[in-house]
């Protein structure tokens, strides 16, 4: 498993944390927000899931990967 931290925007409540949290596990990745920092923390199979993707599923909730 690989970890990547990637900063996200508009993240400011729970609803935020779980909508992205909710959608990294249902494409199978593992994923943490830290509202503080603005950060998404990512676990995933490199050899099943793209950085691409990850920052897809992060942006179809509907916020920025900066």
């Amino acid at each position: 498993m690989k970890e990547i931290t990637l900063n996200v925007e508009g993240m400011s409540c729970n609803h935020c944390v779980n909508s992205v949290e909710g959608a990294l596990k249902e494409a199978g990745m593992s994923g943490k927000v830290n509202l503080a920092a603005n950060t998404v923390t990512v676990e995933y199979d490199e050899s099943k899931v793209t950085v691409d993707q990850i920052k897809e599923t992060i942006e179809e909730q509907g916020y920025d990967v900066v």
